[in-house]
């Protein structure tokens, strides 16, 4: 008997115990569940343009949304937020938000990288269900504080990895744990984009979307509708340029992201984590190019190391982005897709992007006939958010999930930095064999700025 994912998952059966308990005592907890579909739910929304404007879009189209607060560092951006919905509060800065919160029931966050922790803690210390994109935090400190604040909140939660709730990853999800391509004892994850450090050649070929080799001596003048102070957050203090801004230029630089790994790693790095039913690696050993002290690389690679979970053996998952690939992918040994995901069994392979899929070698897999689905199909990924917070089902990609998916990309990208292969005691939230602390946290925010 196969059981449904949101139960095989220990992540998914914590999250589940977590929410019986919440609902169990809704009638007397001021975090109440809306239980009533035609209930209005008050929603801020903080970052309201490029993703954050989608956003809004997509959560306020449900009847039963209300917007009642906006806020974004862009005037341009807030203004136009502003236009759509005319009754919403508006504001520059999140932590004046949350000032006089008491009509507000939940929050969606679409901030840059770094400052989604410090927009996301002081919604759970208030109780308020969140939405926050991904990736749900900034580094390792980061994601283990959260995951553990929404633990504690006992609230409805989910980071934006929209393709999770698309049909194919559930199908993918669905034979992997069913036994179809037998044991699995390594995964290969790669993306073709190539943004980060790299030559100005290379940028070029590569369609990045900044060139640049060094952080800027000299400053600019900030775009007069930005509120560049406020957009920094707890980073060190330096000038505009616009080689930080407007997103996604930013990610590329380690102390307001993280490079490829964790944006497009949230993505492509779930389906992996769901399918095998990772947790915490023992290790992780990175590849590529000479780190550099404030920028990301475009192209690297990393090997983690799984040990056995529950009944499954220990498995390895391995990471490709920008010139990086698998030895199989450039030997043609499978099709020539530009980013997947690729599952080694001891009886075959399967092959997914994030529309398709497929049983490798396919002669092989001719009379196939495939499990029943045992994953329910979700609403859309915003829809479910919503429909939990009413107290209908539960999300797909809660904190409890997310919180430690985020902390293992982060540490493909502490191992690049660390230029060594690290051993993680996931428990103590530390590396045993160097003194990697500097890469697991931000050491100094800026004054006015902490998650407590």
């Amino acid at each position: 008997m196969h059981l449904p994912a949101s139960q095989s998952n220990p992540s998914r059966r914590r999250f589940l115990t977590q929410a019986a308990a919440v609902t169990a005592i809704a009638a007397s907890s001021p975090i109440k569940l809306r239980a009533a579909a035609n209930d209005r739910m008050n929603i801020a929304f903080i970052g309201v343009g490029g993703r954050g404007g989608g956003n809004l879009n997509s959560v306020a189209k449900d009847p039963s949304v209300n917007v009642v607060a906006l806020c974004d560092v862009n005037r341009r951006n807030l203004e136009k937020a502003a236009s759509q919905h005319p009754k919403a509060r508006t504001f520059e800065d999140f932590r004046k938000l949350y000032d006089d919160a008491n009509d507000i029931d939940a929050v969606v966050i679409s901030t840059s990288e770094h400052t989604h922790a410090y927009a996301t803690m002081p919604a759970l210390r208030l109780g308020k269900h969140v939405y926050c994109e991904k990736p749900l935090t900034h580094n390792v400190y980061e994601s283990r504080a959260i995951t553990k604040a929404a633990a504690d909140a006992g609230v409805v939660t989910q980071m934006g990895t929209q393709i999770h709730a698309t049909s194919n990853y559930r199908r993918v999800v669905e034979l992997v744990q069913s036994g179809a391509i037998g044991n699995v004892g390594e995964v290969h994850t790669w993306v073709g984009r190539a943004w980060g450090l790299q030559s100005p050649e290379d940028a070029k070929a590569n369609r990045d979307i900044v060139s640049v080799q060094e952080m800027p001596t000299e400053g600019m003048t900030p775009p007069e509708y930005l509120n560049w102070d406020l957009w920094l957050g707890p980073a060190q203090y330096r000038p505009f340029h616009e080689v930080y801004f407007p997103g996604p230029k930013w990610y590329r630089w380690w102390d307001f992201g993280n490079g490829t790994m964790s944006d497009l790693g949230s993505h492509w790095n779930d389906l992996a984590y769901w399918a095998m039913k990772f947790d915490a690696p023992t290790s992780i050993e990175a590849f590529g190019d000479e780190p550099h002290p404030e920028i990301a690389p475009a192209s690297m690679s990393a090997v983690y190391e799984y040990g056995a979970r529950g009944d499954l053996p220990a498995a390895k998952h391995f990471w490709y982005q920008g010139s990086h690939k698998p030895q199989i992918w450039k030997d043609k040994g499978i099709p020539q897709w530009g980013s997947g995901t690729l599952f080694i069994g001891d009886k075959g392979m399967l092959l997914s992007d994030y529309s398709k899929h497929v049983l490798l070698p396919e002669a092989d897999f001719a009379d196939f006939k495939r499990p029943e689905p045992f994953i329910a199909d979700s609403p859309g990924h915003h829809q479910e958010w919503i429909n939990a917070c009413k107290g209908e089902g539960e999300t797909g990609s809660p904190f409890s999930y997310a919180g430690p998916l985020t902390e293992a990309n982060h540490l493909g990208n502490v191992a690049f930095r660390a230029g060594q292969k690290i051993l993680w005691d996931s428990e103590a939230m530390k590396i045993t064999n160097m003194d990697g602390e500097r890469f697991l946290r931000r050491m100094n925010p800026r004054e006015g700025w902490s998650l407590g």
